[in-house]
Formats: structure tokens, sequence, C-alpha cells
């Protein structure tokens, strides 16, 4: 039976990637879209009329409340993330909530509190531990590839967005925007960070938005120190102020080796390990070139189907959330600050099949590890 959707934010996050997840689930007549609200007249009615559904809903509750709708998908600006998702999964939807799950954490403990009770499912978003490369990653680190993890690196950002005026104020950030997926990334590798403390700050004043220029509230430049306990460290460097890279989104180093995420975290370009014990570098290739950042939706869809559990869920949102207003704190005041909460270790199942690591693109002889 096809799924109705209900999409809450018709903006640029869902006109590009999650449109074209819902178009590639529909083709497969899996889902359909039942109903669509955007607070902007012109984005509603120009889903609606895409998706042949009515135009003139008068708020976000009319598509919680719709008949037909089964999963609810929250696409809207920060703020409004944790009371919408609430709302949906009080009236019994399945949910998915693009990141951060909420501002505050009040409002993200609320929502891992109705997820254990609800009749329905909530994935929050980033959907980065679902991809092909970083599963192999996580199989490699849990197979003991390069003994006991010591210390990591990740990086993701750019130069910023410039269609929207949110990103840059109080709730928005880049910490939120961008530094969330590293921050998940190294969390499902080393679990639960114990500690924080962080440079955050403002290094871009003002920015030029939808043709003028705003003053920047929020964070566009942030350097994260995780301890994730017995002397173990990783850093998160991201930020608007990236113009480009050409360096790995994840380096982690264990004792008897190392293993680098290429691309980003969110669009991976395969991955290598170095083992001390081969004496060479192994280069990954992208298994799945199509991995889309929105695969979260057919996920979810897939769980819907099938009864599984998801392989993400709402404890890992909330920790990354705890984690980047720990950072925000710490970037005020250079004060660290303990995280209290868990990270689950992701299980994956049967039907997520890993890739082949027995087919390597080629080999980097070499006795410097250079």
């Amino acid at each position: 039976m096809s799924l109705g959707l209900g999409v809450i934010g018709c903006g640029s996050v869902f006109a590009g990637p999650y449109r074209g997840m819902i178009e590639s689930l529909r083709v497969a007549g899996r889902v359909h879209v039942a109903a669509v609200y955007d607070v902007d007249d012109a984005k509603r009615r120009g889903a609606a009329a895409h998706f042949d559904v009515h135009p003139d809903l008068l708020g976000p509750d009319q598509v919680v409340a719709a008949s037909d709708v089964d999963v609810v998908l929250v696409l809207t600006s920060m703020n409004e993330h944790g009371p919408l998702a609430k709302a949906a999964l009080e009236a019994g939807r399945h949910v998915l909530v693009e990141k951060p799950m909420a501002t505050s954490l009040a409002d993200a403990a609320e929502l891992v509190e109705l997820s254990r009770a609800s009749e329905g499912l909530l994935v929050c978003a980033p959907h980065i531990l679902l991809s092909p490369t970083f599963r192999a990653v996580h199989a490699a680190v849990r197979d003991g590839q390069v003994g006991d993890l010591l210390t990591a690196r990740a990086r993701y950002g750019w130069a910023g967005p410039w269609w929207a005026e949110w990103f840059y104020e109080q709730g928005g950030g880049s910490l939120f925007d961008l530094g969330v997926y590293n921050i998940t990334s190294l969390c499902a590798l080393f679990g639960p960070a114990k500690r924080v403390t962080a440079m955050v700050g403002v290094a871009v004043p003002e920015r030029d938005v939808n043709g003028r220029r705003i003053e920047v509230e929020a964070d566009d430049n942030a350097h994260v120190l995780l301890d994730f306990g017995d002397a173990r460290f990783a850093v998160v460097t991201t930020g608007f102020t990236m113009q480009r890279y050409r360096s790995p989104a994840i380096e982690v180093y264990g004792s008897e080796g190392t293993v680098q995420l290429l691309g980003d975290d969110w669009a991976p370009e395969g991955w290598e390990l170095w083992r001390n014990a081969d004496g060479a570098w192994r280069v990954f290739p992208e298994p799945d070139p199509h991995w889309q950042w929105t695969e979260g939706l057919r996920h979810l869809v897939d769980c819907v189907e099938t009864g599984r559990p998801t392989v993400t869920c709402p404890e890992h949102a909330y920790h990354a959330l705890e984690i980047v207003l720990a950072a925000q704190a710490a970037g005020r005041d250079g004060v660290a600050r303990p995280i209290a909460s868990g990270f689950p270790d992701p299980i994956y199942g049967s039907e997520l099949v890993e890739p082949d690591a027995g087919r390597l693109a080629h080999d980097h002889r070499s006795h410097d590890g250079l």
C-alpha cells in the first residue's frame, strides 16, 4: 500500500533533494504526496500543483491532521523542527525531521520520549550512517582493522547559503547546519562523547542574502574538540567559511592503522585504509555513487513496510544536539562541558548489505605511510 506523505516546508531542502527521493519512491508505487504546506504562498502552490494536491491548507496542523497522511516530513527552518515533529508524533504519524531535531534539549528530550511511546517511527537527519561507505568504515573500525581508536579529525564547510536568512539568525548557524554531520559520524565510530570544548564565533559579520545585506547573529565558524574518554580526542572543523577543500571528510587514527572517509560524509566518495601489518594504503571505490543524503526517507519507508527498527534513532540526534549546544556555550566562556547522554552503536540488519571489502580500486605501496 502506498504511504501518504505530508510535507511541511517546501523550500530549498524539499524542492531539490527530497523531491527527487519522493519521485523515486512514488514511481515505485511506495508513496504519494497527500498534503503540502509552506508559509510562502508561491512555494506552497508550486508544490501542490506538482503533486496535484490541495493548495490552500491553512497551516502545518492541517497537514498532520489529514486522514490520508501516514508520514510527515518536517523540512522547515530549524527553530520549527521540534514543535512540528512533536505534533506529528502526538497524532500517531511517522515522522522524518531534518537536522537538528530541535534547537533546545528540552524539546529534543520530549521527542525522544514521544518516539518511545508513539505509534509512529521517528527518523532524524542526518542520515549519513546509512551510506554504504560509512557502513564499510564502521565495519572496519568494529572489526579492529585499525586497532584501538585514539584520535580523529573531521571537516565539513562551505561559503554559506545566500537564499534564506534563518541560517544566520539565532537558532541557526553552521554547527546546527553543518557540524552535526561530522559529530554524528565520529560518535558512531568512537561512541558517545564525554566532554566538549570549542571555539565558536562569527567570522563574517555581514552577509548578502536574498539580495540584501544582513547582520549575522548565529555562528558561522567553529572548531569543536570532543573528548571520548581515556585520552581519546577528535576535532570537528566546520563553518560557512570554506571556499574549497580536497581533504578527507573523516580521518580516524588507531593504534594499528588509519581509516579515511573520502569526499564528505553526506556525499561520500569511497574510503581508504592503512594497516601497519600491510604497509600499504588500500583504496576502496565508492560502492554507490548515486547514494543521496535524503536516503533517510527511503529507510523510513522500508521500516514502516517491514516492521523493522530503524538504524538511526532519536537518541543519536539528541546526543549530537547536546554536543552542539555545549560547543556553543563553551565558545562563549571557554569552559568545557560534560555530555550526559549516550549514543547507541548503530546496528545494521541483514537488509543492509555491507560492501565487499575485497573489491579494491588500487593499492598504494609505501613504507612511510605517506
